[in-house]
């Protein structure tokens, strides 16, 4: 006969096997396969591999632009697109009246899949700040210094109570320094 001990000890394995296991229970690009302004932006987390790393996140925000508004940034090489959608990624969800209720009087900064990857914490260039402007809008941009909050929120487009958001945005967000591919070093001729 086991004491009480050694019951909850097995009951406390089992609930860490079991909760480590779980997996999430969307997948971004089937979720926007449903809706067709977004299939640019739904291509391209796909060729860049985004979708991977957006679907094992527990709760996330993704901001999605529409196919008229991506186009901006189609002429870009692939990594560089890969960085400035990682920066439309929010580590933890948000939909309208959460990020009212967070943003009432204050200017707040959210973490993204960018600076999760390869973000560099002293110049802010893997977060976003939003701030709400002109009576309600939701107004959201780079938090680097200076970058502006330029990019408005036009719309929810989708919302699973604390598992995933997807908000459509006006343009893509590119914080300085991400947003043109690494210049090419051209060996000097007289070296």
């Amino acid at each position: 006969m086991m004491n009480s001990r050694t019951t909850s000890l097995l009951i406390f394995a089992f609930f860490v096997l079991v909760s480590s296991s779980v997996t999430t229970a969307f997948h971004i690009t089937k979720i926007l396969r449903k809706y067709p302004e977004f299939s640019t932006y739904n291509h391209y987390l796909i060729k860049t591999d985004l979708q991977s790393q957006i679907d094992r996140q527990p709760n996330i925000t993704i901001l999605a632009v529409d196919n008229k508004a991506i186009s901006s940034i189609s002429e870009k090489p692939l990594n560089v697109i890969k960085n400035i959608l990682s920066l439309h990624v929010l580590h933890d969800y948000y939909d309208i009246e959460k990020l009212v209720k967070v943003l009432t009087s204050k200017t707040a900064i959210f973490t993204t899949l960018y600076q999760t990857n390869n973000g560099d914490p002293v110049s802010l260039k893997g977060f976003l700040e939003a701030s709400m402007v002109n009576e309600g809008e939701i107004a959201i941009g780079s938090a680097v210094l200076g970058s502006g909050l330029t990019v408005k929120l036009v719309k929810p487009v989708l919302s699973h109570p604390d598992t995933i958001s997807v908000l459509q945005i006006t343009a893509p967000i590119i914080a300085p320094g991400i947003g043109a591919s690494s210049p090419v070093k051209v060996p000097d001729p007289d070296n």
